[in-house]
């Protein structure tokens, strides 16, 4: 039977942020037009967004602009209609998993900090229980002015949060602190407010193996075939799995980190080394999940003796490495596989063809051309594929983040299994 077409094996584009409820307050700020790409990008990423708006802000962008971009009507004040809810400042405080308002301005932090509720937008953040996020914007002679930093140092005691506003050319032509920060920045933090693990241990017991790292091959006593591999992102899904629970192995290769805290670490120096390593842990672990960049090929011969240069070329024969992954899918019974790919084209669809190839639950592709996204870095932009063709866009984050995104995804497919924390998946 021919495979399904890509089109058809593919449930379609899932955002990071599929099905969160994300209140936006707007205020009167020339910052506001940012609030509507702000808004676009949140829906892209599956959230759905209630726009607010004060008077003031309405009158620099149209509610109709925010009701087009988020497909919701936009509240304008206390008593318009249609209304979404019948005491809609209250249902909307209810709905919301986090109301983020951007921009906040001096007029509205002054109002919530001194617990004034005049409008929709104050009225709603004093009736929320969820996370209040506030960006500032303003001059910055306002922004340094003692009150306002009196009232934003309030409000942080009480728990609210704040995104803190950059440096650079203001609307009134001075340059200063005070101008709101990029869009990409605020929806990172978003992204980090939902989708963190943190605290949670919904991996209570579950034996995890995670690879990290690259591994060298050795041509001679002093030359080897490597990678830049820094074996940052193993290292934080170690972390990360530990915390939420999780018995932990970490097989790395050569890298310059510090163990992860509560993680047994298994040093390695080749490919088969971690081969090895990686083997004789499989049949107690329930996750796999391999994060090294591993050598694919390693030199047929080693020289025992450091080989001289010359003027005439040097060639070396390479022979393939063990495969981990595939051999892992072999014996894979009810554990949860999931691989790392870094590629510079074609990601979804090199990635779905290597987690089929190699039996995966998950497969996470990077493209590491991309700036901020490769070898080296804190940062990472990647697409979690699925085994259904489910693809989750996650944008430039942490790797930290990263890592307790794609442990959620770890920890579904857990739920979904019956598995119980702490039982050895069977072959």
């Amino acid at each position: 039977m021919a495979a399904p077409a890509a089109g058809r094996r593919r449930r379609g584009v899932l955002g990071v942020l599929q099905g969160r409820r994300i209140g936006l307050g707007v205020s009167g700020g020339i910052a506001a037009y940012k609030a509507v790409e702000l808004c676009s990008r949140l829906r892209r990423l599956g959230a759905d967004v209630q726009v607010a708006m004060t008077r003031n802000a309405c009158r620099l962008v149209t509610p109709l602009t925010f009701r087009a971009i988020s497909g919701n009507p936009v509240i304008t004040g206390m008593f318009r209609e249609p209304r979404r809810w019948s005491v809609e400042h209250v249902e909307f405080a209810r709905w919301a998993e986090l109301i983020a308002v951007v921009p906040a301005t001096a007029n509205l932090i002054g109002k919530v900090a001194s617990g004034i509720a005049d409008d929709f937008l104050t009225t709603a953040i004093m009736a929320a229980k969820c996370r209040v996020l506030f960006a500032p914007s303003m001059n910055e002679a306002m922004y340094e002015n003692p009150i306002v930093r009196a009232n934003i140092s309030r409000l942080k005691v009480h728990g609210y949060e704040f995104i803190e506003p950059e440096e650079g050319r203001l609307a009134c032509g001075e340059f200063g602190r005070g101008r709101l920060p990029d869009t990409g920045e605020i929806v990172q933090r978003i992204v980090s407010i939902l989708t963190v693990g943190g605290g949670r241990r919904d991996l209570e017991g579950v034996r995890v193996v995670v690879t990290a790292g690259p591994t060298r091959e050795p041509i001679d006593p002093v030359r080897f075939l490597s990678n830049p591999s820094s074996g940052k992102m193993g290292f934080v899904v170690a972390e990360e799995a530990a915390e939420r629970g999780a018995h932990v192995v970490l097989v790395s290769g050569p890298v310059s980190l510090p163990p992860p805290p509560g993680v047994r670490l298994v040093g390695v120096t080749t490919a088969r080394e971690m081969y090895d390593a990686v083997m004789s842990e499989l049949d107690s672990c329930d996750v796999l999940v391999k994060t090294a960049a591993v050598s694919d090929y390693r030199p047929e011969s080693v020289s025992g003796r450091k080989i001289k240069k010359s003027d005439a070329p040097l060639t070396l024969r390479l022979v393939p490495n063990p495969d981990i992954l595939r051999e892992a899918g072999k014996r894979k019974g009810s554990r949860i596989l999931v691989g790392f790919a870094a590629e510079t084209e074609n990601l979804v669809e090199n990635a779905s063809a290597k987690l089929r190839e190699k039996n995966l639950d998950l497969i996470v592709v990077n493209d590491v051309s991309r700036e901020g996204a490769g070898f080296g870095g804190d940062t990472n932009a990647a697409k979690i594929v699925d085994a259904a063709g489910a693809v989750i866009e996650v944008p430039l984050t942490t790797k930290r983040m990263l890592a307790r995104l794609l442990l959620d995804k770890v920890a579904e497919l857990l739920s979904a299994k019956g598995r119980s924390a702490g039982r050895p998946a069977g072959r």
